[in-house]
């Protein structure tokens, strides 16, 4: 509570151009006392007020361009397909995958949106403080020089975190990566749990969680975008028929594509590219077929099975190596130890 030689004491002076209430109150009463009470209780409040209206409408006007711009990502610019398919029966397919690619988008401008919404409220936030700070008398010139030192000492002194801010804004805008991704990021590999703008959390095969700074990532190997491929070198010896095994590849993948638990799996018919390498030990003959991100370790272990059966059947060797073990005759052993005596009693 004011006493009233303090609001005495605050209410001397002359109405300026800009304080409207404290002018009216003048016009009214001809009292420059009771003009500057009148400012205090009811021009500055409602100043005040306007100015919170002002930042409150201001941002619910960019938070709905933001909504707009999520809403225009989420729809997508280009199809979600490309690919034409030769069978009809891969519809199924493409369906999972168009379903995926949408969510995935989804989900990308959804984090975008609420970046931007974090953005555009902190800097109407400080606006607003700003000018409400200056309406009620506060004077603001060595706030924002204090704010000026404060950001170059922050810049500065946390260099670090400045980059794995900004490293983590690029990400999410350039959909690097996210939850749920296959990714390599180097020193660690393994399905992303997290990403938030200072650090990624990611779990590899043996469960160990990751926690990696994004300004300390250099480059991103994503397993799980868009599509993948399994990739499959199948060794046969040399004195097998490679016309043979050729096509007993084709046929095994062939039957895979057509497999109606795959069809969601396996995105485009499977290709035989041919011979790979002409090793120590055999022949590797490449196999290829692509498959929904995420999903080409389970098709090249199904694959790897049937290729195995289907070679048991068709009499295909697999090489592998073999070691020969020589037992020498003792008769042949002690000849040699009886030609050593005689040389050294001569």
């Amino acid at each position: 509570m004011f006493s009233l030689v303090s609001v005495t004491s605050l209410t001397k002076g002359r109405c300026e151009d800009t304080e409207t209430v404290c002018n009216l109150v003048k016009d009214w009463t001809g009292s420059n006392k009771l003009a500057n009470i009148a400012d205090i209780l009811i021009g500055k409040p409602l100043a005040v007020l306007g100015l919170v209206l002002f930042g409150l409408v201001l941002r619910w006007l960019l938070h709905r361009v933001v909504d707009r711009v999520v809403a225009r990502a989420q729809d997508g610019v280009l199809p979600d397909h490309v690919t034409r398919f030769r069978r009809g029966g891969a519809a199924k397919a493409q369906v999972a995958r168009d379903s995926l690619n949408a969510t995935r988008r989804v989900q990308r401008a959804k984090t975008m949106g609420s970046l931007l919404k974090s953005i555009i409220t902190g800097l109407v936030l400080a606006i607003v403080g700003t000018m409400v700070l200056s309406e009620v008398g506060v004077n603001i010139a060595p706030i924002i020089a204090s704010a000026g030192i404060v950001g170059l000492a922050v810049g500065f002194g946390a260099q670090s975190l400045v980059t794995d801010f900004l490293s983590g804004i690029f990400m999410i805008f350039e959909d690097q990566y996210g939850v749920g991704d296959e990714i390599d990021l180097g020193e660690a590999i393994g399905t992303v749990e997290a990403v938030s703008l200072r650090v990624t959390r990611l779990r590899d095969i043996n469960g160990t969680v990751w926690y990696v700074r994004n300004g300390e990532i250099v480059r991103v190997g994503n397993m799980s975008q868009n599509w993948a491929r399994t990739v499959l070198d199948v060794s046969v010896s040399y004195s097998a028929d490679l016309v043979k095994v050729r096509r007993v590849l084709e046929d095994v993948a062939h039957d895979l594509w057509d497999d109606e638990d795959f069809k969601g799996k396996v995105i485009e018919e499977p290709s035989v590219w041919g011979v790979q390498d002409l090793g120590a030990d055999g022949i590797a003959v490449r196999v290829a077929l692509k498959t929904a991100p995420g999903l080409q370790w389970g098709v090249a272990r199904e694959m790897r099975q049937r290729i195995k059966a289907r070679f048991d059947i068709e009499g295909i060797e697999i090489p592998f190596p073999q070691r020969v073990v020589w037992h020498r005759d003792e008769r042949d052993a002690a000849a040699p130890a009886a030609q050593d005596d005689e040389m050294m009693d001569r």
